[in-house]
């Protein structure tokens, strides 16, 4: 919205659902835990993973003295589902919060509708008072011209 006044709607319904701004909070913790969760989804994130397991796998494979991690790797395995519950449970978070965020963003533009609809029926409301005043002041000009025309006529003769 750079360049562009806000809204005084738009900037009312931000200050009302400020808690809904960050996923995890407003803290430092929580812009933190909200930039992990979305890193997770990203395919930044799913190559790198491929290219750990790929190399994991690779020094397994060949490095036969130094085996840490044989087949079938408990030790991946392991880190993955370390992985795994810390992840999943910040990828639910966010869904949620960004479903209350949805919510919260689709009652405020509904209420922006009813409230610019009730503007638009005040405004028809004005409109049709004001067309009945000129109606009404057309007719009386009429009238006053006819009794101006009828004056200067019954005058000359």
């Amino acid at each position: 919205m750079e360049g562009r006044a806000v809204p005084d709607s738009y900037a009312k319904h931000q200050a009302q659902h400020a808690e809904l701004h960050g996923a995890f909070g407003a803290d430092r913790f929580g812009a933190v835990s909200e930039r992990v969760a979305r890193f997770f989804g990203t395919p930044k994130y799913i190559l790198g993973q491929t290219m750990i397991v790929i190399v994991w796998i690779a020094l397994n494979g060949a490095a036969i003295s130094f085996r840490w991690d044989p087949y079938p790797f408990i030790l991946l395995n392991l880190a993955f589902s370390t992985q795994a519950a810390y992840a999943a449970p910040l990828i639910l978070l966010a869904q949620t919060r960004q479903a209350d965020r949805d919510k919260a963003h689709e009652e405020a533009a509904a209420r922006h509708r009813d409230e610019l609809a009730n503007r638009e029926h005040q405004m028809l409301d004005e409109n049709t008072t004001l067309t009945e005043q000129v109606a009404k002041l057309a007719r009386e000009i009429d009238t006053l011209t006819k009794m101006i025309h009828a004056q200067v006529c019954d005058g000359d003769g």
